[in-house]
């Protein structure tokens, strides 16, 4: 997941002809299977074994690709080709959408003050230090998040290396700002207890930048000076999106589900995001079996998401005013295993965030079709923040109805949740969030069914009609209105026909 990570790549060209598959996909036809037609079915079709199953293949892959599965990488590479032979044996077309994006790595990187080492994470895009790394004095801004040059006024940083307070601003402009007072690095720490794992969002004019927890924050100023040692390669590669959809469905009311494929470098992202990718792909699979959809329903693997949502923003750009409007809603599912989790849909409504960024008409309803689910299921569910910090956010900027997903990152467990959902009160969602421990045993299968059945159910509710969210009314390519059905929505009784 993009918010607040470290984001980087390694490895080779996205057409790299060494690839990997684990074995021969064997799905069998659509033809004589069961017929998911509505919710319920859909969601018992949905097995988390089947969703587990494509995450080993994911760690497999991981394994034999240097441990990652990020974008540029031949990891990312096969993951891709996974996820496209899956989709081909189910009878799908994939089609491979082509971007270029920056690619980051980090060669090696430390902090030293006096003999202790800190651990910290190199923010994605970070230039390099000099050979040898900066030995020098350290310095922190008299306004401690260090914003704007004024917060310096009265601090000498020049050749120093700046210690700055998360919060109030992006990292990239902590470390622009500090360039311009003339420190020759920046140290960010946490203003929460947590690693601080974090992105300067694209190549700039930065000084050499990373990142430290709240605590070593403290336990660093108590030092006069320090050495950092950052050595990163930054160069322009070219990746992919992966897109398939149905071929049933009306083509002008076209409903998006997306979940990015691509993981960071520092482990195989199982759960950020194979969880996703994993769930849409058998719900893709399953969906297949379907005899009859009203709406067609498109499915994006996203590429780079973890350098700055860039495969998802180059989709979107590809759009014309009427390819915007024939998407009648987009779902975004990004992290939907975490092990101390939640579970969590995007609050369109507002109904307990105020949301940072404009939410678009039919978002609130589009929410309504998932927590309607968990609530004909019993199922408790909270709000997450409608924030824009996933896929989703090209698509609410563009003006397309949306929500999602999500079982928590780096956020800690309330104690009411905790009641809610099991697991441990103070402690993050995912521990390993953005960490080589991010793989296959870093998922809760309860929490990952969970959230697959409610994919699997919003995902052929709306196929069926999408009326609640737009008012237009689902029509098969035949003209063939859609067989009567009704659904629940806030209280409400929606006939779908």
């Amino acid at each position: 997941m993009h918010h607040r990570h470290r984001l980087l790549a390694l490895g080779a060209t996205a057409s790299l002809a060494g690839t990997f598959l684990l074995a021969p996909v064997t799905i069998g036809s659509a033809a004589g299977a069961p017929n998911p037609n509505d919710p319920a079915k859909m969601a018992q079709a949905v097995r988390t074994a089947a969703v587990m199953d494509h995450l080993e293949q994911f760690q497999a892959i991981a394994d034999a690709h240097d441990g990652n599965r990020g974008a540029g990488t031949s990891g990312y590479e096969a993951s891709a080709e996974y996820v496209e032979q899956t989709l081909q044996a189910a009878g799908y077309e994939t089609e491979r959408q082509y971007f270029d994006f920056d690619y980051f790595e980090v060669v090696s990187s430390s902090l030293v003050a006096d003999g202790t080492e800190f651990d910290q994470a190199v923010m994605s895009y970070s230039p390099s230090t000099p050979d040898g790394g900066v030995t020098a004095a350290l310095v922190s801004p008299a306004v401690v998040t260090g914003c704007e040059v004024s917060d310096w006024d009265g601090i000498d940083a020049t050749g120093k290396i700046a210690v700055i307070q998360r919060g109030t601003c992006a990292f990239s402009v902590k470390s622009t700002v500090a360039k311009e007072v003339g420190a020759a690095a920046a140290v960010i720490y946490n203003n929460a207890d947590g690693a601080l794992n974090g992105t300067l969002g694209g190549p700039g004019d930065y000084v050499p930048t990373t990142g430290i927890t709240k605590a070593d924050g403290a336990a660093l100023l108590t030092h006069a000076t320090a050495t950092l040692d950052i050595q990163t390669v930054s160069e322009p590669k070219t990746t992919f999106n992966i897109l398939a959809e149905t071929a049933q469905g009306r083509d002008d009311n076209v409903v998006m589900l997306g979940a990015h494929l691509d993981g960071v470098h520092d482990g195989p992202g199982i759960n950020d995001n194979g969880t996703g990718s994993a769930a849409i792909l058998e719900t893709a699979v399953q969906l297949a079996k379907a005899n009859k959809l009203n709406n067609t329903v498109r499915f994006a693997w996203w590429g780079a998401e973890e350098l700055g949502l860039l495969g998802s923003e180059h989709y979107v750009s590809q759009l014309d005013e009427a390819g915007l409007a024939q998407i009648a809603t987009y779902l975004n599912f990004d992290m939907v295993g975490s092990p101390n989790h939640i579970i969590g849909v995007y609050d369109a409504d507002e109904s307990t965030y105020e949301a940072s960024v404009d939410v678009p008409k039919g978002s609130a309803e589009t929410e309504a079709v998932l927590t309607g689910w968990f609530d004909s299921q019993d199922q408790p569910w909270v709000d997450t923040p409608f924030s824009g910090r996933s896929d989703y956010a090209p698509f609410i900027a563009a003006g397309v109805p949306s929500s999602g997903l999500f079982t928590g990152g780096d956020g800690v467990k309330t104690e009411e949740q905790a009641v809610m959902f099991g697991g441990t009160a103070g402690v993050t969602y995912d521990q390993n969030y953005n960490t080589p421990a991010d793989d296959i045993h870093n998922v809760n299968p309860v929490a990952l069914g969970t959230m697959s059945d409610a994919i699997a159910a919003a995902t052929i509710l709306l196929a069926q009609d999408t009326s609640a969210i737009n008012g237009k009314r689902s029509y098969g390519r035949s003209g063939v209105p859609a067989r009567q059905q009704e659904i629940v929505i806030e209280g409400v009784v929606h006939t779908l026909r």
